[in-house]
């Protein structure tokens, strides 16, 4: 028999974090929510109330990598962001990359006939996390899942 595991994932960035919820027994994942960031500080209470709420077994960060899959100034903002995450919370934290995941994001809003415009209201960076997420969750090995 498999446990499920259930993780969130957090698409890093400098003013917003967006933030998922999944679980590898169906390999899905959906957007939770989105909180602020000041010069990539987050706040940390409200993570720590979504890591109380949803009792995740890890957590997974994306890295932004550059095309060519070197690391980006971003990616090592987002690699210290993961490394305090492990240091607050104690659960472990994967990396998984996530080129173009915010451009995945904005592409299925505009499917949906949203328009530029609105992603300030529409969680693009919490689509981002569950698009990262459910890129992490599928790479799992099929006994995990």
């Amino acid at each position: 028999m498999t446990t499920a595991v259930r993780v969130l994932g957090f698409d890093y960035g400098t003013r917003q974090i967006g933030i998922a919820s999944g679980q590898s027994l169906t390999g899905s994942a959906d957007p939770v929510t989105v909180i602020r960031a000041r010069d990539g500080i987050p706040d940390w209470d409200e993570i720590g109330r979504l890591i109380s709420e949803w009792r995740p077994d890890a957590l997974v960060v994306g890295l932004p990598l550059n095309m060519d899959g070197s690391p980006s100034d971003m990616s090592a903002r987002a690699e210290k962001f993961a490394r305090r995450l492990e240091g607050r919370f104690h659960l472990p934290v994967h990396r998984v990359d996530e080129r173009l995941s915010t451009f995945e994001a904005k592409q299925t809003l505009k499917d949906q006939g949203r328009t530029p415009t609105s992603y300030r209201t529409d969680p693009v960076d919490g689509i981002a996390a569950a698009l990262l997420l459910q890129t992490w969750l599928g790479s799992l090995p099929k006994e995990t899942q």
